[in-house]
């Protein structure tokens, strides 16, 4: 496996324990990424740690500093971190086990695949592994992952498992603070069966392979155009607001279009999604 493991250790359920190693299920490689430029010479600027009263300084050199009151820090060392060894810095132990449908959709987080290490561990994965396939549910355990104790939630994919980090309570915003201050709009019942034949026309199944970055690919295009000395610009009109007076006719034309597009796919009885995991 060409990929570097994101974390070592142990998967734990109750007395049955096995080596294991957590791989990120996502990549960014191919998005596109900037440098800062100094325009007058081309040069790549670069950041360099300065001590106001000693100037720069070896990055390698420096602490972490959790500041207790104005300017005065508690240091840590890479060796302090070292001395923090919770259960969870070394073991995923699975606590419980809850249905899928039980996790607020806003709570799911980061992916990543769990593969055992090789060797007699193999036999105690699958062992886990099928018994939480049997069972149907979805593993809650804790792992100590970039510097933070997480809270993770573990699911059958295939021969492996996929462990996708779960938000805090208290990283999670009270949608009442947003959604409350949405007035109360009584929608008329003609345009809602028609904006609902609008859904049912452009029903399909979800293809993750058809989505695309279209920012993503316009940067690249303008970065070709500007390698050929072109300004490369790239834009699109912002579409007007629907007046109320309008609503009904923009309904009806909507529903129009979609009825002279493409037919919606027909979903495959025996095809499952590719991914049925939400977006965080």
């Amino acid at each position: 496996m060409a990929a570097r493991p994101t974390w070592q250790g142990h998967l734990k359920l109750s007395l049955v324990t096995c080596p294991v190693a957590l791989y990120t299920a996502t990549s960014s490689a191919n998005t596109v990424s900037f440098h800062l430029i100094n325009p007058e010479t081309n040069n790549r600027i670069r950041m360099v740690p300065t001590d106001p009263d000693a100037g720069p300084v070896e990055r390698s050199d420096l602490v972490k500093g959790y500041e207790v009151s104005k300017d005065e820090y508690v240091l840590f060392d890479d060796d302090d971190f070292d001395k923090v060894r919770l259960e969870s810095t070394r073991t995923i132990s699975i606590d419980e086990f809850v249905d899928e449908a039980d996790i607020d959709r806003l709570y799911w987080n980061d992916p990543f695949y769990v593969v055992p290490e090789k060797g007699v561990g193999a036999e105690a994965f699958a062992v886990i592994r099928d018994a939480m396939k049997a069972a149907g549910k979805i593993a809650i355990g804790c792992l100590v992952l970039r510097g933070r104790e997480r809270q993770i939630a573990l699911e059958v994919r295939g021969k492996g498992l996929v462990a996708y980090s779960l938000r805090a309570h208290d990283e999670v915003r009270d949608a009442a603070d947003y959604f409350d201050d949405i007035p109360e709009v009584k929608a008329d019942k003609d345009m809602v069966e028609i904006a609902t034949r609008i859904i049912g026309q452009k029903e399909a199944d979800f293809d993750p392979s058809q989505f695309r970055d279209r920012y993503d690919e316009a940067l690249k295009e303008m970065i070709k155009a500007k390698q050929k000395g072109g300004k490369g610009l790239v834009e699109a009109p912002e579409p007007d607001d629907t007046n109320v007076v309008d609503l009904m006719e923009a309904l009806r034309a909507s529903l129009k279009g979609s009825a002279g597009g493409k037919a919606p796919a027909k979903k495959a009885a025996s095809k499952k999604p590719a991914s049925k995991k939400k977006a965080a």
